[in-house]
């Protein structure tokens, strides 16, 4: 078996669906290709080149390295939609880079690495991570950096949090600052920022204190021995499933169309009768069906599953009867709510836990004397293309 090797990217494919993790790093199915990811990963490797040496090399070296990695795939190796969609994205890339070069030429700045592979054994794992950028701030402080090239600057302390507890624990950052620092003995993590490179901004964390990093680490360490006794179990959101690659091997996912039919002569006109009968039998087909569904979706334990056009999600929605009508009557009587119902019927007396004049003590009691019941309702409707 090979070696497991546990970072940031696992524990939060796990987080979204445990069968995903599956297919991806167990299985190895490849997924589509991302234009997104393409994008960010031919950024970050510019960001690595300008801070390959102390001073920053010529712009046009940076915008000439930019086009060699772009140009090494083709636009729909690179996941994008059209030819027009790759050179949008290529304008945007160099865009980016010039305003980036414009704005921190003059800050001198020669990090202690870029996109270092980072490992170090935690709890019996072997921890691992690719961290974007650490800047030594002198006195053995560190300040870890991630590149983020999306449309917006999403907050993810989760992967601020994994890298600050796996470079706490790294035995590989310290002769490193030596090399620069030899006096100092003892590092810390004293900022954690994101930068969004398209707006050219900053968003900066403090690292958090022990306590709060330890119950983190609590629940990071769940998901690994979660993924280490494979459990695998699918974990569908309707957000989540929709763009999912592996739709097709998902048993969540019915793809299994029918073959279509050949065409058929056109029928003749039905009659009204016929239009009755028709509708009377796909009503029983269709009550028959929903049966179906919703036992099949409880006995795999699923709460929403996907056709190629359709969505089927099961509500559950409490109903309450009132068998005792003595009972309830005398209830009604004793708290002056009888002239509320008009009339005392069940949906009259329901009525009566939504008015807002009654109080939460009298609804409580009133509930009591219901009986309850938990019914599934079935709700299948398109799904957007």
């Amino acid at each position: 078996m090979a070696q497991f090797f546990y970072s940031q990217s696992k524990m939060g494919l796990y987080r979204e669906c445990p069968l995903k993790y599956k297919f991806r790093y167990i299985l190895k199915i490849p997924e589509k290709p991302k234009y997104f990811f393409t994008f960010g990963t031919i950024l970050h490797s510019v960001m690595e080149y300008l801070y390959s040496t102390p001073q920053f090399p010529p712009l046009e070296d940076a915008l000439k390295f930019f086009k060699q990695k772009w140009s090494a795939q083709t636009w729909q190796e690179k996941g994008y939609g059209s030819l027009e969609k790759e050179q949008e994205g290529f304008l945007e890339g160099q865009e980016i880079i010039k305003k980036y070069y414009a704005k921190h030429l003059a800050d001198n700045l020669h990090p202690l690495s870029t996109e270092m592979k980072v490992y170090a054994d935690i709890d019996g794992l072997t921890v691992m991570g690719i961290v974007d950028r650490i800047d030594y701030l002198g006195d053995g402080k560190l300040a870890i950096l991630d590149y983020k090239t999306g449309k917006t600057l999403k907050r993810e302390p989760d992967q601020l949090m994994f890298y600050q507890k796996l470079l706490e624990n790294s035995p590989k950052l310290l002769p490193l600052v030596q090399a620069r620092d030899v006096e100092i003995q003892k590092i810390s993590i004293e900022k954690m920022l994101f930068y969004h490179l398209p707006t050219l901004t900053e968003d900066s964390f403090k690292p958090v204190p022990s306590a709060e990093l330890d119950l983190f680490w609590k629940g990071a360490m769940k998901t690994a021995e979660n993924i280490l006794a494979e459990k695998f179990e699918p974990t569908p959101s309707e957000q989540s499933c929709r763009w999912c690659d592996y739709r097709g091997s998902c048993p969540v996912w019915n793809l299994n169309q029918e073959p279509k039919p050949e065409q058929e002569q056109e029928k003749p006109q039905e009659t009204l009768a016929e239009k009755i009968d028709r509708l009377g039998q796909l009503s029983a087909e269709g009550r028959a069906l929903k049966a179906e569904i919703i036992k099949t979706l409880k006995e795999q334990n699923l709460n929403i599953s996907f056709g190629t056009s359709y969505k089927a999600e099961l509500k559950e929605n409490e109903v309450l009867t009132f068998k005792d009508e003595e009972k309830t009557l005398e209830f009604l009587k004793q708290n002056n709510l009888l002239n509320k119902t008009l009339k005392p019927t069940v949906k009259s007396i329901l009525a009566l836990l939504d008015d807002p004049e009654i109080s939460e003590d009298k609804k409580q009691q009133l509930r009591a004397l219901a009986t309850k019941e938990i019914k599934t309702k079935l709700q299948c409707v398109k799904t957007e293309d």
